[in-house]
């Protein structure tokens, strides 16, 4: 039901209202429930950069702009149709996002990994339950940043103004971002990050939380002239280590899109010329 408010499928006099409004006698409440998902997810025969694959897992170097799993206005296209046309065995869970352990936003690139089997979902669920994953990004953000490396501790729940993004709230579940500098140019600074946690957006909402969104995050970030223009939000997953299931200890890296690296070579190309 919170995620029907939230998504404006519930009005009250034909008005969306928020979770907390006060009802007065007479005011009529309109829910709209939207269809369900489909039971089968039909398989679309998408390219994968495929990093590794065995008979439980397989790791992906996902493109910016693709979508993980289907959802309303996006049912295929995404990751998962994807998936099931590469294995057609892969029907996992019994939703629509099988083998998904974690995500990537639409326009984060790098890696991600999936569950092929039972065995190997149940291998990924717990080692991040445990966070036993080393997840390690790459990030340019806005300004630069002062201190050498830090780190962000700070809860994260649906933002109480916008339902459609996440903040630091006290109500929201804990979350821990720890970032250094890698490189610093006149307006902005490349940082690599790990995260403990995996909360939605965790990484842009705890840049922007501390001063310093994300370069092209339209949602968190600010519009500054100073920043190199991106098409995207200037995040990249580069690393990823956890253990297969037969016990053996794995790490991957995936180099930076050639998007993101033309930013850099540009603003270290500036950065030549007047140093």
């Amino acid at each position: 039901m919170q995620s029907l408010i939230a998504s404006g499928h519930v009005l009250v006099d034909g008005v969306q209202r928020k979770p907390k409004f006060h009802m007065t006698p007479g005011e009529v409440v309109t829910v709209t429930v939207p269809p369900l998902l489909p039971d089968t997810i039909e398989p679309d025969p998408i390219a994968l950069d495929i990093i590794y694959e065995d008979d439980d897992v397989i790791v992906i170097n996902k493109p910016a702009g693709l979508v993980v799993h289907p959802a309303p206005g996006h049912r295929r296209g995404t990751l998962v149709n994807a998936l099931v046309a590469h294995v057609q065995t892969i029907a996992v869970g019994g939703t629509n996002r099988p083998g998904i352990v974690h995500r990537l936003d639409k326009d984060t690139s790098g890696l991600i990994v999936v569950a092929k089997t039972d065995r190997g979902r149940t291998s990924l669920v717990t080692q991040w339950t445990d966070q036993a994953v080393e997840k390690t990004y790459l990030a340019l953000v806005s300004g630069v940043v002062a201190e050498n490396e830090a780190t962000v501790d700070a809860p994260i729940g649906r933002d109480p103004k916008f339902r459609l993004r996440m903040a630091v709230v006290g109500s929201g579940r804990p979350a821990v971002t720890h970032f250094r500098v890698l490189e610093r140019f006149a307006n902005v600074t490349l940082l690599e990050v790990n995260i403990e946690t995996g909360r939605t957006h965790q990484i842009r909402v705890h840049l922007a939380f501390v001063g310093h969104p994300v370069v092209g995050d339209s949602l968190y970030g600010r519009a500054s002239a100073t920043d190199p223009p991106t098409e995207r939000q200037f995040l990249h997953a580069r690393d990823l280590g956890f253990t297969l299931p037969d016990g053996i200890p794995k790490r991957f890296s995936a180099p930076l899109s050639s998007d993101l690296q033309r930013i850099l070579h540009g603003l270290r190309s500036v950065d030549s010329v007047h140093g």
